[in-house]
């Protein structure tokens, strides 16, 4: 995954919505939705919880709180 994607990523896994990642990440939420998109295609998950359950397996739990 590129780098902007495991933002993205760790953002998802922190429970925040598409508008949330975009407003942190200076994105708009329907960037944000593509690079989701992307990220679940490389993942091979067709499900929400096919694709937490891959980030969390890739990426651990999440991110601590800023």
């Amino acid at each position: 995954m590129s780098d902007r994607e495991v933002e993205v990523a760790r953002l998802v896994l922190d429970g925040r919505t598409h508008r949330e990642i975009g407003a942190q990440l200076y994105l708009s939420p329907k960037t944000v939705e593509h690079h989701v998109a992307r990220i679940r295609t490389k993942l091979g998950a067709s499900t929400r919880a096919e694709f937490v359950a891959a980030l969390r397996g890739l990426l651990g739990g999440g991110i601590s709180p800023p």
